[in-house]
């Protein structure tokens, strides 16, 4: 059981401040303790494989890609507090257990497995507390076989006050629904399809959206939504559009954060900018003043996560 020592939410709804701003300049990683592919996940991660290589090879090589993008975020001036993961907890490089939400406000969200519930360790929870002043919990959703799992599930335009849930198993609509009724936005929901024929398991998997540029996996929207998820992301942004083969490389896992000087810049994996065409780097370029990437084949073999999915932003 959690043992936190601030005020708990248990309103339905409580409008948020309206932000002047997509994107933070400040994160957190939690390294691994442990890593392998984790056999819960399994069957509603498409991109994800079976690992049968020693784990505690698996687990160096993983650990070394953490640092490697983690030093690479801190050279290029984003502020980046680090954790230790528990032994156990194979995902738990990948913080899609809560919300930071504006005005100091933190969401504990309800995970599909159980050994992902498992990462909300009580340590971590203090941490983020002394962040935070206030909690919503949302966990009591598991009960019922509900789950939001964070940014991982919603993606946010928070300037424009919108938000989108490729609907999944890891991703209920009613609760989807509801979380955008408490932080006042306008919800966008689809469906999609991956090259194994399930949903694609997580939203942050099929686009990203910067302060000025969106990045959107077209191609695994379902035929009835895609051209509405497009013509609302280009209402506000130009759209970098990706493939299929694109999404399996990770281009729609990536995230815009912010350097000392509050430049923006795009966090992206080397095989997700290895597969953008030149056009599409280009784009980049001119919307960011950066890019940063590092390796991190091994957790995306494993993990069937990449970039985005290693960042937690607080705000």
């Amino acid at each position: 059981m959690l043992v936190v020592r601030f005020q708990t939410f248990t309103s339905s709804k409580n409008p948020m401040a309206k932000s002047d701003k997509q994107s933070t300049n400040h994160v957190l990683m939690i390294e691994p303790g442990s890593f392998f592919a984790n056999p819960e996940t399994m069957e509603t991660n498409a991109y994800q494989v079976e690992g049968m290589e020693d784990r505690e090879e698996t687990t160096r090589r993983a650990i070394a890609e953490f640092r490697g993008l983690r030093d690479a975020l801190v050279e290029s001036g984003v502020n980046v507090t680090s954790a230790k993961g528990l032994p156990g907890s194979p995902d738990m490089v990948f913080p899609n257990w809560f919300f930071s939400l504006p005005e100091r406000r933190l969401m504990l969200c309800p995970m599909l497995n159980q050994n992902r519930r498992d990462e909300r360790d009580p340590a971590l929870v203090k941490l983020l507390g002394k962040m935070h002043k206030e909690l919503v919990d949302w966990t009591n959703y598991e009960d019922f076989d509900l789950s939001l799992e964070s940014t991982a599930s919603i993606v946010s335009d928070r300037v424009n006050e919108k938000c989108f849930a490729a609907i999944s198993a890891r991703t209920d609509e009613g609760l989807a629904r509801k979380w955008a009724e408490y932080v006042d936005y306008d919800l966008h929901v689809f469906r999609t399809k991956s090259h194994k024929g399930i949903p694609v398991y997580h939203t942050d998997c099929v686009m990203w959206i910067g302060t000025t540029l969106a990045g959107l996996c077209t191609e695994c929207i379902v035929d009835y939504d895609r051209q509405r998820v497009l013509s609302t992301l280009r209402t506000d942004h130009e759209v970098l559009e990706f493939n299929n083969e694109q999404l399996r490389s990770f281009c729609g896992n990536a995230l815009e954060v912010r350097g000392a000087n509050d430049e923006k810049m795009l966090v992206l994996s080397k095989k997700a900018l290895g597969a953008l065409d030149d056009r599409q780097i280009e784009i980049c370029h001119e919307h960011f003043a950066k890019l940063i990437f590092a390796p991190l084949e091994t957790l995306e073999q494993y993990g069937g996560g990449s970039a985005r999915c290693m960042l937690a932003e607080l705000f």
